[in-house]
């Protein structure tokens, strides 16, 4: 796996339009984000070139316009976020990391299946 750029809390929102809607213009992901938020077109502007220059994302260009497409996978920003998470708030640990979000949550018997689940077939890994 290539290197995951580290992405911002605000430029993830950038990332989440892109992953959901790409190719896409600037204007239109001003506007996918006006919806969630109180951003200026000039600071949406600003983190699309941030991701640009990070690699997150490029660019292809249309005419007079320029169409924005991710670059990086959602499924492999999301795995080296975790890490990052993991690392930074659990020294890296994994088991109370999920102790702690598992103590946390209200799961409901189908959660908890699924977890069993997911556990046994790692266990037999």
């Amino acid at each position: 796996m290539k290197e995951i750029p580290k992405i911002s809390e605000s430029e993830w929102q950038v990332m989440r339009v892109l992953w959901s809607k790409s190719p896409a213009t600037a204007n239109r992901i001003v506007q996918a984000l006006s919806k969630k938020t109180r951003w200026k077109p000039k600071t949406v502007k600003t983190l699309i070139n941030r991701l640009v220059q990070k690699k997150a994302i490029d660019f292809e260009k249309k005419g007079r316009e320029y169409l924005y497409f991710p670059v990086a996978a959602q499924a492999d920003c999301v795995k080296a976020e975790s890490r990052n998470f993991m690392q930074r708030v659990y020294g890296g640990s994994l088991r109370p990391m999920l102790a702690a979000f598992i103590e946390e949550e209200n799961l409901s018997t189908e959660d908890v299946k699924e977890l069993k689940k997911i556990l046994a077939n790692k266990g037999g890994k």
